[in-house]
């Protein structure tokens, strides 16, 4: 299951994030979003886990817990939805 991590402090890493959902199960991957031209994390990131009720139990347990004194959200992800607008690039 793919899983979506919203609100994170800005100094979390990939590191700590996959040390949370690990309390969980395994986790096959674990990604902070950054900004390209920054570098800075865009306060959010997505975590793999391949054992679908390991990953239901974390969603349901982290969702609105605090890590590093902010509520973070935790769900299910979506797939990301394709920008259909037709701006003409010149």
């Amino acid at each position: 299951m793919n899983i979506y991590v919203g609100n994170l402090d800005y100094g979390v890493d990939e590191d700590d994030l996959k040390g949370i959902f690990e309390d969980f199960g395994s986790v096959a991957e674990a990604k902070v979003i950054s900004d390209k031209f920054t570098g800075k994390s865009k306060g959010f990131g997505f975590v793999v886990m391949n054992d679908e009720a390991e990953a239901e139990k974390a969603v349901k347990e982290l969702n609105g817990a605090t890590l590093e004194n902010r509520q973070i959200v935790v769900n299910e992800a979506r797939e990301r939805k394709q920008n259909n607008n037709n701006r003409r690039r010149y």
